[in-house]
């Protein structure tokens, strides 16, 4: 079962008690504000997880289709690491 956007948003106005359209931007909020601060440092969240970019190099890829070869560039990706307690819940 995976959740998207609109279902974690649905989650947390339930939980809060406010309105969808605010969970909506609560939520818009806080993904942008950990990917824009992620960008230049690691931030981290206690007992929740930690998220982090990587630069990943320029690489050889190719179509599984075609067998036909590309570049591509590098770039700079978000990762998350969970705390041991997400991990111990989701286990």
């Amino acid at each position: 079962m995976s959740f998207g956007k609109k279902d974690i948003s649905k989650n947390i106005s339930s939980k809060a008690l406010i309105s969808n359209d605010e969970s909506k931007e609560f939520f818009g909020n806080f993904l942008n504000l950990v990917t824009s601060k992620s960008k230049s440092r690691i931030v981290k969240i206690s007992g929740f997880g930690t998220f982090y970019t990587k630069n990943t190099p320029q690489r050889l890829g190719r179509n599984p289709k075609t067998k036909e070869e590309y570049v591509i560039s590098k770039r700079s990706k978000l990762f998350f690491k969970s705390s041991n307690k997400i991990r111990n819940i989701i286990n």
